[in-house]
């Protein structure tokens, strides 16, 4: 199963204010474990971002001044998210973020590019947190702490960073450990439609043919009741009494 962990910056809140995305960060999870291959691009929004969300990422347009526009990076982007099952946390604001710039390229090119659910499938990480936590929050940080995922680099919101830690709670939240059956060199071929119960399972029956089972002889068997038998009534071991009728 070929997964897509996404984020987006953004100009603001709201794209049907006019704002756009600057920023899109991709990574990649094949049957449980994060992959290499990853997307990411910083993008010319052609409009400056708003004071609150550049507090957030500090990106600056001075530094998107000479970066690509969407319309010249768009089929890359599509090409890498085809098929997949996008997670994104906080679902609705970046495919609402990306439909728009979808939609935008359609109407001046008249391109048919559909919207980001005709791509891809798309699960809601913080919609999945809500029903696992209900009252408690749901934040990347916060989640971060909750399921010990290392955030210590994110002083400023990035998509590729958040996307790498989105990856790693998403596992924790899904059962992760399921991935160190794995080998170095990449997924298990073998098993690629395994559910994580079956992959526990798999595990604990590979460990059990590693181990030699050793039986008592008779001799110990018989040191072992002997000394049963001298412990008397105390000892949880002893055979019960046979009573007659």
């Amino acid at each position: 199963m070929r997964q897509v962990v996404l984020d987006t910056e953004t100009t603001g809140l709201d794209p049907k204010q006019g704002h756009r995305i600057i920023e899109i960060g991709c990574v990649e999870i094949i049957n449980r474990r994060v992959t290499r291959n990853h997307y990411h691009q910083y993008i010319q929004p052609d409009r400056e971002s708003d004071e609150g969300a550049l507090a957030v990422h500090g990106i600056s347009s001075e530094f998107l001044a000479d970066k690509p526009r969407f319309e010249d990076i768009v089929d890359d982007f599509l090409t890498f998210i085809k098929g997949a099952e996008l997670i994104i946390h906080n679902a609705p604001f970046d495919v609402g973020f990306i439909d728009s710039e979808l939609h935008r390229l359609q109407q001046q090119h008249s391109r048919d590019l559909g919207t980001t659910c005709d791509h891809a499938t798309v699960l809601d990480s913080l919609l999945m947190a809500r029903k696992m936590h209900p009252g408690q929050k749901n934040n990347l940080d916060a989640l971060c702490k909750r399921y010990d995922v290392n955030n210590d680099k994110r002083e400023l919101h990035g998509a590729l960073l958040d996307s790498e830690i989105l990856a790693d709670v998403y596992l924790a939240m899904t059962g992760g450990q399921s991935n160190l059956l794995l080998d170095s060199a990449g997924a298990d071929n073998e098993n690629t439609d395994n559910s994580d119960e079956l992959i526990a399972v798999k595990g604990i029956e590979t460990i059990a043919d590693q181990l030699k089972l050793v039986r008592a002889s008779t001799e110990e068997t018989a040191a072992h009741e002997h000394y049963l038998s001298n412990m008397g009534e105390i000892s949880l071991w002893a055979k019960p009494a046979v009573t007659e009728a």
